[in-house]
């Protein structure tokens, strides 16, 4: 098990690093503009199952080889770069003129944070830097601090990007009337970050 001191000295390092604006905050704050609170939460639970996945998968070790491969990590890029674009895409050609059933709208929140996450190679640079430095071997099963850990970070995310989603969503309801500016300020952030996941190196 993990070492109750060690763990008091993670959460606030995972909250500091949490509140950090990244690509998933920006993720969340323009999907809350777009389509409001409940999708910003929804992709954010999206994006702290996909951070569970990638801890998990350090923790078996397989992240490390994905890191060490240039290939897979370019592989993974590019999906995420394609996905970004094509999300961004998406928001440029809604015509508000139809809205999509309910029942849609949260699985793909959900399915959109998710493969955000899992397709951001940094992700995996991140937790192999950061979560190993608080794993102690002799304290017990690896996996399981890998986990404990990953779930600390993850119910952080998933709160803090909640929360910027809906004030992002209280933004939306403001620019409502100008439907086309919420069309054309969401696909300007899904754009952003697709530019920024190209321009990402390994080292």
């Amino acid at each position: 098990m993990v070492d109750p001191i060690v763990l008091l000295a993670f959460i606030p390092a995972a909250l500091a690093l949490n509140l950090t604006p990244g690509a998933d905050m920006m993720f969340c704050l323009g999907l809350g503009i777009r389509q409001g609170p409940g999708a910003a939460w929804r992709a954010s639970a999206g994006i702290s199952t996909g951070g569970m996945i990638h801890v998990l998968l350090a923790g078996l070790g397989l992240s490390a080889i994905v890191a060490s491969a240039p290939l897979a990590f370019d592989v993974i890029r590019w999906i995420g770069v394609a996905y970004l674009l094509w999300l961004a895409w998406q928001a440029l050609r809604n015509t508000g003129e139809t809205a999509a059933p309910a029942g849609q709208i949260r699985a793909d929140a959900f399915r959109a944070g998710l493969l955000v996450n899992l397709t951001n190679p940094k992700v995996i640079l991140f937790v192999l830097a950061f979560v190993p430095q608080f794993v102690d071997p002799q304290a017990g099963p690896v996996l399981l601090q890998f986990l404990i850990f990953g779930a600390v970070i993850g119910v952080g995310g998933f709160v803090i990007n909640g929360c910027v989603g809906t004030f992002a969503g209280a933004l939306g309801r403001r620019l409502a009337r100008g439907s086309r500016v919420l069309d054309w300020l969401t696909a300007g952030i899904f754009t952003a970050l697709a530019g920024r996941l190209a321009l990402l190196e390994r080292t």
